[in-house]
């Protein structure tokens, strides 16, 4: 009797210790989700305000005179509708162009074996490690020197074939298709570029997705690349022009605040459409079946 009146109470005391452990995780967490989101709504709260009430002490989340002249201005006033457009189709041929060659290398090392294979590997992995800092005044200077300054194009091909998308597709073929679909591929008849367009994409779709959104992040909310190599301000992308509202005579941070919450809505859109996808490929490999 004694003996099971302390089994009881040793499991109490353990659930106890278990919901305090938890409860102390989910504070935590919370305090986290707050210190996150809290800059987010700030944002989306001034581009309600009036430039006067955006920096009032103490700030104010909810703004008292709201208005919508911050967006109005935003298309009247400034070239909005241009930079976003140019951002777009910037980010999504250069995130096409990335998603195909990134696979089309990844397929190459993870199921073709060639002389200095190794070697090539080795370079493109080590490549990831080098910051971009260090290789920012000499790409300005190759792409000066090709005649591609201040064009679209130099915002594009530079990125068309990132180390990390190499990597991060060669992983998961490897993983995902398996060599003997290939072989009977091969023995059916097919080319080796049709084995890679009808048999390995289709087969590697939530890696593609996740690349896809990761290259399109990178390229949309790119601005030091950008602010490097273009100089025509009727070419500048997104942030560029959000960034040229903020000047040493004028400061229209009502604008930036409603830009800023405009220049989301497409990341959003292309998160929610991919999201399923982008998980899968972020979580290969993490489980094991």
């Amino acid at each position: 009797m004694a003996a099971t009146t302390m089994t009881r109470t040793r499991r109490s005391s353990s659930t106890a210790g278990r919901r305090a452990r938890m409860t102390g995780l989910y504070a935590v967490l919370v305090l986290i989700l707050i210190v996150a989101v809290l800059p987010l709504l700030w944002a989306l709260s001034s581009s309600f305000k009036p430039v006067a009430e955006i920096f009032v002490y103490p700030p104010k989340l909810w703004p008292t005179h709201g208005t919508l002249q911050n967006f109005t201005d935003l298309f009247k006033n400034v070239p909005f509708p241009r930079w976003l457009w140019t951002s777009l189709w910037v980010s999504i041929l250069a995130t096409a162009l990335a998603v195909f060659f990134c696979s089309l290398g990844g397929y190459a090392f993870a199921k073709y074996h060639f002389p200095g294979q190794r070697v090539l590997f080795d370079i493109m992995f080590s490549s990831m490690m080098i910051p971009f800092a260090v290789i920012l005044i000499p790409l300005f200077v190759e792409m000066a020197k090709i005649g591609w300054a201040d064009t679209y194009v130099a915002l594009i091909v530079p990125w068309v074939a990132p180390a990390f998308g190499i990597f991060m597709m060669r992983q998961f073929i490897i993983q995902a298709v398996p060599d003997q679909v290939i072989e009977a591929a091969r023995i059916d008849g097919a080319s080796e570029f049709g084995i890679f367009c009808r048999i390995v994409l289709p087969m590697v779709r939530p890696a593609l997705g996740a690349l896809a959104v990761w290259n399109f992040l990178n390229s949309y909310n790119s601005f030091l690349w950008p602010l490097v190599v273009l100089s025509s301000e009727e070419k500048f992308t997104l942030p560029l022009g959000l960034n040229s509202l903020v000047g040493t005579y004028s400061r229209e941070y009502g604008l930036v605040m409603a830009g800023t919450i405009l220049a989301a809505v497409p990341t959003i859109l292309i998160f929610l459409a991919l999201r399923k996808q982008l998980i899968e490929g972020l979580t290969v490999g993490s489980v094991k079946g």
